[in-house]
């Protein structure tokens, strides 16, 4: 681990005022100063999109230091990948980078397909593209209020890890808790991507008078058979740690094409 306190960028797809995010950076201030730009209000789904089309409003909510060290919060009324661009221009640069980004604790699982439309993976896509090394955070429940202190030792040898062996440039890590007591937790398992889909997505909803719209819900189709699939081995009681590249070609693959194509 570094000697010097470290500069650590926080983020989230939940908003700046959500229980996982003010958890995290109080936690993370044990390695550093923290800095954390985060969603105005929760960016869910989002992956890694821009606010192209219109402005975004930037602003402090608050400052304090705790044992020498700095925690600032700002809220940003755009996406993930806009705070995590909005603190390149404001505070680093490519010749200052944070030491490290890490995004959440979201609320909720970003396992399996949820990894592809995540805001919170969709910082740590914009953090890894900037070179910063970068670790998405999630725990697996739904409830709204759920309690994130059994996971804070866990968190901390993420953490630790990370900091002493960072994945390398262009990856970033996609982490899973389960949610489940400290005992019950089984430990870490490295995985993979999981595959599946949302099914029966849309539900039709109207109020009297009113025409037809709706709602995003749906059910989960498992179609993955391995076991060391990411949904997988948060549900058997594991933490899944996946190593997530952000260069998606499949080298292979093109090979094939272009030895069978006819072009």
């Amino acid at each position: 681990m570094n000697k010097r306190d470290l500069e650590i960028l926080v983020t989230n797809d939940d908003g700046y005022s959500a229980k996982g995010i003010n958890v995290l950076a109080n936690l993370l201030l044990k390695y550093g100063n923290v800095t954390v730009i985060a969603p105005e209000k929760a960016q869910s789904g989002m992956s890694v999109a821009l606010s192209l089309a219109y402005k975004v409003r930037f602003h402090k909510i608050s400052e304090k230091e705790e044992n020498g060290r700095r925690l600032r919060i700002y809220a940003l009324t755009g996406t993930p990948a806009d705070c995590v661009k909005m603190a390149m221009n404001s505070f680093f640069s490519i010749d200052n980078k944070p030491d490290l980004l890490v995004s959440g604790i979201n609320h909720g699982s970003n396992a399996s397909a949820a990894s592809i439309y995540s805001g919170t993976l969709g910082a740590a896509t914009e953090g890894s593209i900037y070179g910063i090394p970068s670790v998405g955070l999630s725990l697996s429940t739904d409830l709204k209020d759920p309690d994130f202190s059994h996971i804070g030792p866990y968190i901390e040898k993420v953490i630790e890890n990370t900091i002493a062996c960072p994945p390398k440039k262009g990856v970033y890590l996609n982490v899973n808790f389960p949610y489940l007591k400290r005992d019950e937790i089984k430990g870490f398992k490295f995985a993979k991507q999981g595959m599946g889909m949302w099914i029966k997505e849309f539900h039709p909803s109207r109020e009297e008078g009113e025409e037809e719209l709706y709602y995003m819900t749906g059910e989960f189709l498992d179609t993955d058979s391995s076991d060391i699939a990411d949904h997988k081995v948060v549900s058997e009681g594991y933490i899944s740690v996946v190593p997530h590249n952000i260069d998606t070609t499949d080298y292979a693959e093109m090979e094939r094409l272009r030895l069978t194509w006819n072009l």
